[in-house]
């Protein structure tokens, strides 16, 4: 089955009623003496944008997907969030708005706004860097563990993958010529990660930033900012570290010594974990199609992933599957001194 782009001008999709009128009316029965000065920054899962204010900086504003999660979710991250920000951990944590609370309603979405802030991302080439990002997910890792999240989701690695595949299988995602070989890479991958995960035993989860990759960390000067916590969940302490590491094996494996030896100044890493990394990897590249298919009738999925529906993209999955899952079938990554 093929996959057209939605008619735009027809759309009824929940962000065709957040225009700007909207998001400043939100913001000012909130509190905020907004300027009408409007930024539209990049988000595809939720929509960000730059407020200008008469008396102050500029602040982001976070509108949440309508339906994604529920209040209790969203006020969990924020708890998260204010409660690293008080232990002195760097991240960019929700502002209170004037009216007492870090999260406001206007018409059908929740939302909070953030203070501004600026930087680039880690160059994680840099052993230094990796060494204190560790120090800090070390910190963030202590806090995490000392509550539960009861509204957040964990990471359930094959039953997501069996339901993420039947999305996109029963959803007719995978062209008909292409089906063959993805129905017959699947159950080995997921029988490579039941596998690998049998190989890591059981490890502890904790309250994670879950994203954690260099495009969610701020740099400037000496100082580190952590952002977005908006897929922030139940999962294992590694999940936090292999977005970061790059290259071939031998350098993932230098990296993610360095990231532990920063971490291990603050907490114990279960080394048992680096044969996660390859199942969550796979989890992630799988995750990511179905996230595309579940967007899709929102008007700006096909416009910035037109690639999506067309058959050379399903093309290239499969190749990188076929890639993960010789991966999967490897030993798991070495650490330096370890053999």
């Amino acid at each position: 089955m093929q996959h057209e782009p939605p008619e735009l001008t027809t759309s009824t999709h929940p962000y065709d009623q957040l225009n700007p009128e909207v998001i400043l009316d939100a913001l000012e029965e909130a509190g905020f003496a907004v300027s009408g000065r409007l930024f539209a920054l990049n988000s595809y899962e939720n929509r960000v944008y730059q407020i200008g204010l008469d008396d102050g900086p500029p602040v982001i504003a976070k509108f949440y997907r309508p339906g994604r999660w529920s209040e209790a979710a969203i006020r969990e991250e924020h708890e998260f969030s204010l409660d690293l920000q008080q232990a002195d951990i760097p991240v960019v944590a929700p502002l209170v708005m004037p009216g007492g609370d870090t999260l406001g309603q206007h018409q059908a979405f929740l939302f909070a706004v953030f203070p501004q802030r600026g930087g680039q991302a880690p160059d994680t080439s840099v052993t230094d860097t990796l060494y204190r990002l560790g120090q800090w997910l070390g910190q963030i890792h202590n806090l995490g563990a000392l509550k539960s999240f009861n509204h957040r989701p964990g990471f359930d690695l094959i039953q997501g993958l069996e339901e993420h595949n039947a999305l996109l299988v029963n959803g007719g995602w995978v062209p008909d010529d292409l089906r063959p070989a993805w129905d017959s890479l699947i159950p080995d991958l997921i029988a490579g990660c039941r596998q690998r995960m049998a190989d890591a035993g059981t490890v502890d989860t904790l309250r994670i930033h879950g994203d954690c990759h260099a495009g969610n960390i701020l740099c400037r000067d000496e100082s580190m900012l952590f952002v977005d916590l908006d897929d922030c969940r139940t999962g294992p302490a590694v999940q936090d570290m292999w977005l970061l590491l790059n290259g071939e094996a031998s350098e993932r494996g230098a990296q993610l010594g360095e990231l532990i030896e920063g971490y291990e100044m603050f907490r114990d890493f279960n080394r048992r974990e680096r044969h996660l990394i390859e199942p969550l990897r796979c989890y992630r590249q799988i995750a990511h199609c179905a996230w595309l298919a579940r967007r899709w009738e929102d008007p700006a999925f096909p416009r910035f992933f037109p690639w999506f529906a067309q058959p050379r993209f399903w093309s290239g999955q499969i190749l990188a599957l076929r890639e993960q899952l010789s991966a999967l079938q490897e030993p798991a990554i070495s650490l330096p001194g370890q053999f």
